[in-house]
């Protein structure tokens, strides 16, 4: 099969719209390699999407397929067998769900089997709000595009019989289950089972679909997979372990595999469009969703709208350079801007968190908060370029506390997953308030704060509180190969160090006092024998054997999570002062630093050690090294392939790690408000501030020559600038 991996110059001829920086953005970045994104349709932070999915079979051409390992991808570059474009996606996210709502045209002899209606596929194209492939056994075109909540598809067709099967059966998802029912030859709706995320969250949730056509059908029907029957039964069913047609049938039809088909009859190149509004709410609600942002069948106009929306985020930073920088950069800013995504209807409702019923707002409600990865650098970066979009963020974090008792961990969908240690929305609500963004209850945000890190029996957020409390630690003892003690320890001791810094901000001294303390005991995990922050028991003796080196490759690790003890071993960024006089001084540090990268023992793809580069910043006379650091790695893991991203994306983790480098400033810890200050991709950098937000203008950036660091003609005294002073505009000028 001959597949088309196109440049984005040449994209262009996609449609007319003025080109802004969207014209950089390459979706297939991060659609190899466990990247996890996908190439489908995408509006910022919308909650639909429409993608391509093609790993649901095997065969020698889809080597993967959703079942041969821990897959958590719709999309696979590699692959080349599509079964349908699902209209509901994650993107970079490390377990399976959604990759629901299947829509795929065909043509000929009606199959309603997918593994044998797939087709091969080339000549694909992708930008911001588009893609687009050639059904090479169909021969046809389809083409894709989407609103907020809605996706809109256009298939042109060859002369003859056509078909568009709606298969509520495949998805990525590890649920089951739907309803799907013809309202007529223009109108599907129904729903789809979401949830067991991780495999092991008991969670479910469904969502809402309603499909209308520009055209009638001729004919329609559903489908149903049936049981694999034995014995008399066998002998005597029409339809064993297969699927069973129901032509013409207009009535709900409910099954673990079920879904509906419409036949026309085409001339040469007629296109057929389809229009679908999804909702966690109900169904009349994704059909208000519809008619609110598709009211028409309005292919170039809804992709317009997209792009204008993706132009407006994406040139709030304006950068001179390469072609090649430009595009990992606007695609790696572009993927920073998917989630959270949109949760409310356009009426506002939206299904509350952790209970039955159903919230309304008059603002913004967010969902797909994967927090462990994001509150490191994500939220930082939105509460610098996109203030807005960070405040609504954080409140919709408060009403979900308001709601469940809990602020969230890992939310999807209103789901709380429980995934990953530590309790990462103080750090984020936190790190955003002290950054200015404050048009939020924060005494609400404060009390939720409070209640996880203090909470000693049955706290869903800290769950080894009461260990933790009473140690300063959490223990290593019964937990086995996954226990993450250490990593579990370090998570609580930032938590509580970003709890502190917000205490003192809202005046509560005494409060400062305390969780300042409880952070500083990370102490106690540092073994001087090996220089390590090693798992410790509840008598406080060290674990026996240990090996620093083992998680290197994701392998069980008593005391770390996705990783080893040099992953973890310089994770106090709130401290690093300490830390390093904890290892012996500056020269052992650096030394220690150093060697983290030479032997192999620094992981790009994951998030515990992604500030390790911009340590040097710490060290007078090394500096340097950071650029130096930060410059490799770009060139040893970035680039515009599929494989561009290093590993799982995270909800956009690796790509804030991205935009930040590029910029040449990246902010050291949550709850600190200092940026490591190095030289930066591009000549020239230029934020443009949210004066609504923020006093300054314009902060720019600039490479410069001499070894100087200045900003506004003034040498700064350390590397390091402050949010504060780059939110008040000037310019930085970095060799």
């Amino acid at each position: 099969m001959k597949r088309l991996f196109l440049a984005l110059s040449t994209l262009l001829c996609i449609t007319s719209v003025s080109a802004g920086n969207s014209e950089y953005v390459n979706p297939f970045i991060g659609t190899s390699n466990f990247g996890a994104t996908h190439p489908g349709a995408q509006y910022p932070n919308g909650l639909a999407s429409v993608s391509p999915f093609n790993v649901a079979f095997g065969g020698d051409t889809n080597p993967t397929k959703k079942d041969d390992s821990w897959n958590s991808r719709g999309y696979i570059y590699e692959n080349g067998y599509l079964t349908g474009f699902s209209h509901l996606n994650l993107s970079g996210v490390g377990c399976p769900e959604a990759g629901v709502l299947l829509l795929m045209p065909t043509a000929g002899k009606l199959m309603l089997e997918a593994e044998k209606y797939g087709s091969t596929y080339s000549n694909e194209q992708a930008k911001p709000g588009y893609y687009q492939a050639f059904l090479d056994k169909y021969k046809i075109k389809a083409e894709v595009t989407s609103t907020l909540r809605t996706g809109l598809s256009r298939f042109t067709f060859p002369k003859g019989k056509s078909h568009i099967l709606m298969n509520l059966g495949l998805g990525l998802t590890n649920e089951t289950g739907g309803m799907i029912n013809v309202v007529s030859n223009t109108e599907i709706e129904g729903m789809r089972t979401l949830g067991t995320f991780c495999y092991h969250s008991e969670d479910v949730r469904p969502v809402y679909f309603v499909a209308q056509f520009n055209k009638p059908a001729i004919r329609h029907g559903v489908w149903k997979k049936m049981p694999a029957y034995k014995n008399v039964e066998a002998d005597w069913v029409g339809y064993n372990d297969t699927v069973k047609p129901y032509v013409n049938y207009s009535a709900p039809m409910a099954g673990d595999d079920v879904g509906a088909w419409f036949d026309f009859d085409t001339t040469e190149d007629e296109q057929v469009l389809v229009k679908i509004g999804i909702s966690f709410v109900s169904i009349e609600n994704a059909r208000a969703n519809l008619q609110a942002e598709q009211p028409s069948f309005d292919f170039e106009n809804t992709y317009s709208s997209n792009i204008k929306a993706w132009d407006s985020y994406l040139n709030r930073v304006e950068v001179e350079g390469k072609q090649d920088d430009k595009v990992k950069f606007y695609s790696a800013l572009y993927h920073t801007l998917i989630h959270p995504s949109i949760f409310q209807d356009v009426n506002g409702d939206y299904p509350l968190n952790g209970a039955n019923g159903v919230g309304n707002t008059s603002g913004n409600r967010y969902t797909v908060y994967s927090l462990w990865d994001t509150n490191r650098n994500v939220h930082p970066l939105l509460s610098l370029l996109y203030p807005e979009l960070q405040e609504d963020i954080v409140k919709s974090a408060i009403a979900m506390s308001k709601e469940s008792g809990w602020l969230p961990k890992w939310e999807l969908y209103g789901m709380e997953t429980q995934v990953m240690v530590g309790d990462p929305a103080t750090p984020m609500i936190a790190d955003t308030y002290l950054r200015g963004i404050q048009n939020y209850d924060i005494e609400a945000a404060y009390k939720a704060m409070v209640r996880s890190a203090d909470q000693q029996i049955d706290n869903l957020i800290r769950p080894e509180s009461k260990d933790y409390l009473r140690l300063g630690y959490v223990p290593y003892d019964n937990e086995g190969p996954y226990d993450g003690s250490v990593s579990t320890s370090l998570e609580y001791y930032l938590a509580d160090y970003s709890l502190a810094q917000l205490a003192r901000s809202l005046g509560k001294l005494d409060d400062h006092k305390r969780y300042l303390q409880r952070a500083m005991q990370y102490r106690k995990l540092f073994d001087k024998e090996t220089g390590m922050l090693r798992p410790k028991n509840r008598n406080g003796n060290w674990l026996i054997p240990y090996d620093p080196e083992l998680g290197k490759n994701f392998e069980p690790a008593p005391g770390y999570i996705e990783g080893n003890a040099w992953n973890y071993r310089f994770y106090v960024p709130f401290d690093t002062p300490g830390l390093i006089q904890l290892l012996g001084g500056e020269q052992e540090f650096y030394n220690e630093l150093n060697a983290t990268f030479e032997t192999d023992n620094f992981d790009m793809a994951n998030e515990p050690d992604i500030t390790y580069p911009f340590l040097y910043n710490f060290i007078p006379g090394k500096e340097a090294k950071t650029g130096e650091r930060v410059r490799n790695l770009i060139s040893t893991h970035f680039s515009t392939a599929p494989g561009g991203i290093p590993g799982n994306d995270d909800t956009g983790t690796l790509s804030a790690w991205l935009v930040f480098s590029m910029m040449g400033i990246y902010p050291i810890s949550p709850a600190v408000m200092d940026y490591a200050v190095f030289t930066p991709t591009f000549s020239s950098v230029k934020i443009n501030l949210n004066s609504d937000y923020y006093k300054g203008k314009t902060f720019k950036i600039q490479k410069a020559n001499g070894g100087i660091v200045e900003f506004e003609g003034k040498p700064l005294s350390v590397p390091f600038i402050s949010h504060k002073v780059i939110t008040k505009g000037g310019t930085l000028q970095v060799n």
